[in-house]
């Protein structure tokens, strides 16, 4: 067995073109399609293949860390549009035209997003590609937990296409078969754009990288997206992740005294927001404790999606915790009474954030 093809194996390639050719007019090719190992490379080959130093980045946030500090890193200006709990996590598009500059190169989003489980509706987006064409800018769109949508159906007009589908060139978006599909062992990612040129920009920056995805690898993700195999993949998982809600639902219903959200609606994640008298806990010293006390472990929000201003002391959603909640259901069934019992027994030794 040998290293296979550099852009990815082409039956897997074409397997992929035809999906996210089901909604738009001109099919797509093997040529629109690059695979990589999980869709953290592929977001590392779209910045650095398409993002220069003086470039400016207008990025929603909370999200994925990497999709404003590796521009940041290649010297880009990078602008956040923040979002709120308060407000749902909606997305402002008058607060987007009013950051537009004459440099804005990219409008990078996340759908659905990483780490609220919001998403991003069928007319917001639309609304982000009328910004984009009207301005010349590319939109990078980070698809990695689509499409697991668990509570919106596809018979709601706002529920959220790939912007692949919105009828506007220059967009390219990262998928993986990590999330959605959860087989995470399988170490294959994609990136994807109607544009070759862009899909071509970010080819010419991989063999600084790998030279090849396992075929092994590729041959199941091609067999997992089968027609056949899709549909029972994402009818398991979101089935799981349905019942799965409803267990935290009701935990969060039982403990409003403690906690607070805004219910997901798409992807593998909740965010969750604890407090004591009106104040936000000092989310790291919260998960600290849980996971010494009742070996729970959850992620603490202001470090791990909150340092957008990259100054490493003033930090956004402080008091949040990211928990994941679509796994096996006993272990989120443990998780959530470890989670009760510190609630009971520790929480008031939490500090309240500064």
């Amino acid at each position: 067995m040998d290293y296979g093809p550099s852009c990815g194996i082409e039956k897997l390639r074409n397997r992929l073109a035809s999906l996210y050719s089901v909604k738009i007019s001109t099919p797509l090719s093997a040529e629109n399609i690059l695979i990589t190992p999980g869709a953290s490379l592929a977001n590392f080959l779209i910045f650095y293949g398409l993002c220069s130093r003086g470039d400016h980045v207008i990025c929603h946030y909370p999200t994925y860390q990497q999709l404003y500090t590796q521009p940041a890193a290649l010297g880009a200006e990078v602008s956040l549009w923040r979002t709120k709990g308060e407000d749902n996590w909606r997305l402002d598009i008058e607060g987007l035209k009013g950051m537009i500059k004459e440099n804005t190169k990219f409008i990078v989003i996340n759908n659905p997003q990483n780490p609220t489980g919001a998403i991003i509706p069928r007319s917001t987006l639309e609304s982000i590609i009328e910004v984009a064409r009207e301005h010349s800018i590319t939109v990078i769109s980070d698809e990695v937990y689509r499409p697991l949508f668990h509570s919106i159906t596809p018979a709601d007009p706002e529920f959220p296409p790939s912007v692949m589908s919105l009828g506007y060139e220059n967009v390219i978006v990262s998928g993986s078969m990590s999330k959605a599909y959860s087989l995470s062992g399988v170490r294959v990612g994609w990136l994807a754009s109607p544009n070759v040129d862009l899909v071509r920009a970010c080819e010419a920056w991989r063999p600084y990288t790998i030279i090849s995805v396992s075929q092994l690898d590729q041959e199941i993700t091609h067999y997992a997206l089968d027609e056949g195999c899709l549909h029972n993949l994402l009818k398991r998982n979101t089935g799981l992740a349905r019942h799965n809600l409803g267990l935290l639902e009701g935990f969060i219903e039982q403990h409003r005294w403690a906690c607070e959200w805004v219910k997901p609606v798409g992807g593998t994640v909740a965010f969750v927001r604890f407090s004591k008298m009106g104040k936000p806990v000092d989310d790291v010293e919260f998960c600290e404790k849980l996971l010494e006390k009742e070996g729970v472990l959850v992620v603490p929000g202001s470090v791990c999606f909150g340092n957008g201003n990259g100054d490493g002391d003033e930090k956004d959603y402080k008091g949040y915790v990211r928990i994941g909640f679509v796994m096996e259901t006993q272990a989120l069934e443990r998780g959530l009474e470890g989670l009760k019992a510190f609630l009971k027994d520790g929480f008031e030794n939490v500090s309240v954030s500064k």
